[in-house]
């Protein structure tokens, strides 16, 4: 059997949702678990983030399956409905929808049954959301619907990642959220951890769930958090490059000294980023070391040259205990999210309680 492997830890899910908790204050959480929970399986991430106040999924196919797996907490569909169709869903499903263009308003008012809906605005991402300046205008519409139990307000952060920080769209948003005397939600991962003003009625935790962090220059474990998800594997085979000698796909790598090379069983049809370059950090017996070369489809090649005891079946952790998801995606030049996310159908997964 290929010894690639996703181990996914249930008590670091709970861990980290306990320390959501512990900023979140008063507010309720709502665990986001799209994507198959970042990769990590919808029904585990279930399990392991069970105390949630409840659950923000992107489509209704993954809010049915909630349902189906007697479910009872709230469901928040994050992009809302896609067609009159999905509205009604929403009704015999007991969702609640995100609302954030017009044509959903016209689904709503055709509803059969009264929703709670979140009421989506933009106050500066310029993404999804009703314009600010049609605040007043969108929550006296959906206060006069029948098919509506009650509105939530919400907005989303485009860098309350980065230094850059909310204010500039917090102050667009929270004077009116207020004056409308209507529950909030604002606070992602980044927003419930560093600005505590956008902690309302609702937070909305995604990946500090999963043990990354959201920050380019935090690292989850100062934020006290767990990696939910170590993927692992071996070393396969053994090569000893002389100095001049090149290594894999294209020959990108070039030894400039004897360098002794582990092949180890994962590449980029398993998730693992093709254009992660020379030098991306990775663990071979708990140690330290770096990626070799061009990442393969089913292989990629690791440093051994002072890792002398390390050899066939020797232990590789590509991420997760002990080699932080988000130190390897920065090397990669992209994000935690996405190496998390790209797990592969092909990855054996086990997961631990």
């Amino acid at each position: 059997m290929r010894p690639l492997l996703a181990r996914i830890a249930l008590d670091a899910l709970a861990h980290n949702l306990e320390v959501a908790r512990r900023h979140a204050g008063s507010a309720s959480i709502l665990s986001v678990i799209k994507a198959g929970a970042y990769g990590h399986g919808l029904a585990r991430a279930v399990r392991g983030l069970a105390t949630s106040d409840g659950y923000a999924v992107l489509n209704i196919e993954e809010a049915v399956s909630l349902r189906q797996m007697s479910i009872e907490k709230p469901i928040l569909l994050l992009e809302g409905p896609f067609d009159a169709e999905e509205m009604h869903a929403c009704a015999e499903f007991n969702l609640m929808p995100v609302l954030h263009s017009p044509h959903q308003l016209e689904w709503l008012a055709q509803a059969t049954e009264p929703l709670d809906v979140f009421l989506k605005f933009n106050s500066g991402m310029n993404r999804l959301g009703f314009p600010m300046a049609e605040f007043d205008a969108v929550i006296a519409h959906v206060k006069a619907l029948p098919s509506v139990s009650r509105i939530t307000l919400m907005t989303h952060f485009a860098t309350a990642d980065e230094d850059f920080g909310i204010d500039w769209q917090w102050q667009r948003f929270i004077a009116r959220a207020e004056a409308a005397k209507l529950p909030i939600s604002a606070a992602n991962s980044a927003a419930l951890l560093r600005y505590p003003e956008t902690r309302r009625d609702w937070v909305r935790a995604g990946i500090m769930l999963y043990g990354a962090s959201p920050f380019a220059g935090v690292s989850a474990e100062q934020l006290g958090l767990k990696p939910a998800m170590t993927l692992q594997s071996r070393i396969i085979a053994l090569q000893t490059l002389k100095p001049g000698e090149a290594l894999g796909y294209g020959l990108t790598y070039m030894a400039d000294a004897a360098t002794r090379v582990g092949i180890a069983a994962c590449g980029y049809a398993d998730g693992y980023p093709r254009h992660a370059p020379t030098g991306t950090p990775i663990l071979v017996n708990g140690k330290r070391t770096r990626t070799l070369g061009r990442v393969s489809m089913d292989m990629l090649a690791v440093d051994l040259s002072h890792i002398p005891e390390a050899g066939i079946g020797s232990p590789v952790v590509l991420w997760g205990e002990g080699m932080p998801v988000e130190e390897v995606a920065r090397a990669a030049g992209t994000i935690s999210y996405e190496l998390l996310c790209a797990l592969a159908p092909r990855v054996a997964v086990r997961e631990s309680a």
